[in-house]
């Protein structure tokens, strides 16, 4: 979920419960707070901790750490702390920047794991971070350490995803971070997404899933064409500003970002309102 700002830039904690409560009360079965839609490299410990536990005492789904940064001792240090704010586990990303190799990735994540009990969900988003998670390496983290239980793959790599299924099964749980790949992911056996557009669509999103575990693939597809252009503004400018200009289209947050994120373009922000009318949200 996004990171609800007043117009100071100061984290609006009361708009962060109703959104919270709201996308649960539309079909979501989980939050991520402060990733990367939630501009979690943007706020700081303090604010994160805090932003932690008001939604997860606002909740009653899992709510999902995102406590990691490309420093792995900062990375550490913070997850521990998380514990106490009631969160149910870590989403916990690819060292940014440094493009470390594949054994600093695995001592990077190795390092996360240990520090904690809760469960961790590896983030594989080689778009923002420079660099991938090779299968090799995720299968070894994941025999090395029994709370590594789920990965988001926002690879866009179908081959690699159907490869980690096949040789991990039962033993992880794979979701899509990218709406886009988030129907052809389903496909090959990943079990849900955490998703951008659902901040904006989220019963549609749900609706997605559920047809999926229905073994309704048409009503999936359907879905799926459905918010394919929405998918597509939401990431046409720097995510998650179009995200915000969506909601405040919507009432549902103020449109602003922190630097070094800008606000959306006005010609986005009349595409969105187009196409949030034609898909029937406004």
């Amino acid at each position: 979920m996004v990171t609800p700002f007043r117009a100071d830039g100061t984290i609006n904690f009361d708009v962060a419960i109703e959104l919270a409560t709201y996308l649960v009360a539309e079909g979501y079965d989980g939050l991520v707070v402060a990733g990367s839609t939630g501009e979690g490299s943007s706020l700081s410990d303090k604010e994160k901790l805090e932003l932690f536990a008001c939604v997860a005492g606002a909740v009653e789904v899992p709510v999902l750490a995102g406590s990691t940064f490309a420093d792995t001792a900062r990375s550490v240090e913070l997850t521990r702390q998380v514990l106490e704010t009631g969160v149910t586990g870590v989403l916990a990303t690819t060292p940014a920047y440094a493009r470390p190799s594949q054994k600093g990735i695995a001592a990077h994540f190795a390092a996360i794991a240990a520090s904690t009990e809760l469960p961790i969900m590896l983030y594989d988003v080689p778009s923002r971070t420079g660099r991938k998670i090779a299968a090799s390496t995720t299968i070894d983290l994941v025999s090395s350490y029994s709370n590594i239980v789920a990965i988001k793959d926002a690879t866009g790599n179908l081959v690699r995803g159907s490869e980690l299924v096949a040789k991990l099964g039962g033993r992880v749980t794979l979701l899509s971070g990218d709406d886009g790949t988030t129907f052809p992911l389903y496909s090959i056996g990943a079990r849900g997404v955490i998703s951008v557009v659902s901040n904006v669509c989220p019963r549609e999103m749900s609706e997605m899933w559920d047809a999926v575990k229905a073994g309704n693939w048409e009503r999936a597809r359907q879905l799926h064409y459905k918010l394919r252009v929405l998918s597509q503004l939401l990431f046409a400018e720097p995510s998650p500003a179009p995200t915000k200009a969506a909601l405040a289209l919507l009432g549902r947050c103020r449109a602003e970002v922190r630097l070094p994120l800008v606000a959306a373009s006005d010609a986005i922000v009349e595409q969105l309102r187009s196409e949030l009318r034609a898909i029937g949200v406004a």
